[in-house]
Parts: structure tokens; sequence; C-alpha cells
């Protein structure tokens, strides 16, 4: 490729989340940066880190999706390229395969645009539809709950590191974490499909990081839920916190479906997690938390939980007591 040549175009489409009428899924088009996401190279972690917050997005432009029945859906990207479609179709539960799945594929509507196209201008995407069998939902925290990230460190200089100078392929989960996650997937039964959805403070630029992240170190798949770099820098008073509108809407989208709640006594998952069982009693089954490094956090939740009724809340120290405590109340085989 020449010195002046641009990149080739491409689009992400995250995993997200719908019913069997209700066709919910965003993604983003941009410049292919050519990250590299197995590199070890520190000074290419560095440039990778860079692209993915420096990124060439495609504004303004319209792309169509293609579901597996041929019907197509006509959107355009805003002036970030990030796009978002919202529809009432009929009949999505029956595109789905046997794990909820749906596939389609999204291309740039204009075929003529003067720019080469990754994958003959085909991008698969995934929709998550619950099957009816679900026993339950769980919807989880990524950050210092599955994936080490030092958010609790003073002055998130643990955070930086590892976000930035190491690689999702070097990046380990903590420990028992996938095991505990493929057990609440297959429930009581052994053999149900319910859905997981992953939810993290994370912008949407470290998307395909976190995603390449969960495949390696063997998660059930799951709708990846994160955030804009606007909605992180930018609260409105009395705003809820972006992880804790996620979970409201998935509880409002399956209105017949518990969840389980799962994070960690870092910050605050804690009491956004009390406040949803509260205001949505009998929709939360339980709540996990993952202990940390800090007395403090630790006492400060202890007492927050000491006389806590409204809905089952373990703190444990890890994967297999987690494990133990689910089998022991029969939300695992």
């Amino acid at each position: 490729m020449g010195l002046f040549s641009k990149d080739s175009l491409q689009i992400i489409v995250f995993q997200s989340y719908g019913t069997h009428n209700h066709f919910y899924t965003r993604g983003r088009a941009l410049e292919d940066e050519k990250i590299n996401l197995e590199s070890r190279n520190f000074f290419r972690l560095l440039i990778n880190s860079w692209k993915r917050f420096e990124s060439d997005e495609i504004k303004n432009t319209a792309l169509t999706i293609t579901l597996p029945n041929n019907f197509k859906i006509h959107t355009a990207t805003d002036k970030d390229g990030y796009f978002l479609v919202d529809e009432t179709i009929e009949g999505l539960d029956k595109l789905a395969n046997s794990e909820g799945w749906l596939y389609f594929e999204v291309s740039y509507t204009n075929e003529n645009i003067k720019r080469k196209i990754n994958n003959d201008n085909r991008f698969s995407g995934e929709l998550l539809i619950p099957s009816k069998n679900a026993e339950f939902g769980v919807a989880s925290d990524i950050d210092d709950t599955i994936l080490h990230t030092g958010v609790v460190s003073k002055l998130k200089w643990k955070l930086l590191i590892n976000t930035f100078f190491k690689s999702p392929f070097k990046r380990k989960a903590l420990e028992g974490s996938s095991d505990f996650y493929s057990l609440l997937h297959l429930g009581k039964s052994g053999k149900n499909a319910n859905p997981l959805f992953y939810v993290s403070h994370s912008p949407w630029n470290l998307y395909r990081y976190l995603e390449f992240f969960l495949t390696k170190n063997d998660f059930p798949k799951g709708a990846i839920l994160l955030r804009t770099m606007k909605n992180i820098f930018i609260k409105g008073k009395g705003e809820k916190p972006q992880k804790q509108k996620e979970i409201i809407n998935l509880l409002k989208t399956y209105q017949k479906l518990p969840f389980i709640l799962i994070g960690d006594a870092g910050e605050h998952d804690a009491d956004i997690y009390m406040e949803i069982a509260k205001n949505h009693p009998n929709r939360i089954k339980a709540i996990f938390l993952r202990s940390v490094k800090s007395e403090k956090r630790i006492t400060r939740i202890k007492k927050l939980i000491e006389n806590y009724t409204d809905v089952p809340f373990y703190m444990v120290d890890s994967s297999k007591e987690a494990i133990e405590i689910a089998k022991k109340y029969n939300f695992i085989a």
C-alpha cells in the first residue's frame, strides 16, 4: 500500500440482544487500522492502543442489514460512525439457532464507494434471542469480575497498564470464572442455554479487545454491552450509571426472565445491584460479588449487606466458592 493510500473499510457489529419481534443491534463503520490482537510486542501494543482511540470513522453513510430470510433493514451511521437499529419484526426467533443466536449481515449500501471494502462488503452480526425455556439470565460485570483490570488500584495505574500495554492474548481470566459462567449457561438441567450479558464501563473502542479475550478464555458467548466515549466523561445530574441502565433495559426487554447479577466488591456494583433488586422485586434470583484486595472496600460491603434480605447476596473469594453456592441452591447441575 502506498504512503498516501487510504485504509480499506470495515464494519464492526457488536453482539447484541433482542426478542421474537424486537431486532436491536448496533455497531460502527470504520477504516481498518489492521490491529493485531495477538501481538505481544510492546511498541505494537502501544500503536494498537492509539489506533483504538484514534479510529477513523465512516460518518453519515448508508448501511443495509440482511437477515437470513433476505429481509432487509436500512440504516445509516452518525457523525461518529456508529449505527443503531431498533425495529419491530415478527418471527425473529424462527431465524435463530438452538443457542438463540440470529446471524445476519451488514454492508455498505453504496457499493460504488471509491474505497476498498473488506470481506466483499459482507460483515457478520449476531443477535441473542433467549429461548423461552431459559431458566434465568446472567448479567455480569467484566472489569475485575472476570478480567483483572486494576479498577480499584490507586490512581488507576494498573488499569492503564493492563488496558494499554497488555495484549488480550496474554491477559488471563480470573481463575475458574469461565467454568462458573459455562455452568450458569447450562443451568440446573445441564442442557439449558441461559443467556449471558457482559456489561462493562469500557468504551466501544475496546469491543474487539474484550470480544477476543472472552472467546480466547472459553467464556460462553453473550451480548457485550459497553458505552460511548461521550458517556464516560459526561453524566447528567441524577443520571443512573450506564451499567445500571443496561441491566434495567434487560429486565424491561425480558419481563418474565429472572436474572443473576455478578460483579465485584471494588467499586459500586453492590449499590447498583441492590437498588435494581429493590426496584424490581422478584426479578433477581441472586447477587454474586467477587471480593477484592482492599480491606476498606470489603468492610464497607459487609456492613452494607449485614441485614440485607431482599435477595440472596453472596460475596465470594473464588469461582470455586461461587460454583459450590450455585450448586447448593440449584442454579447449576
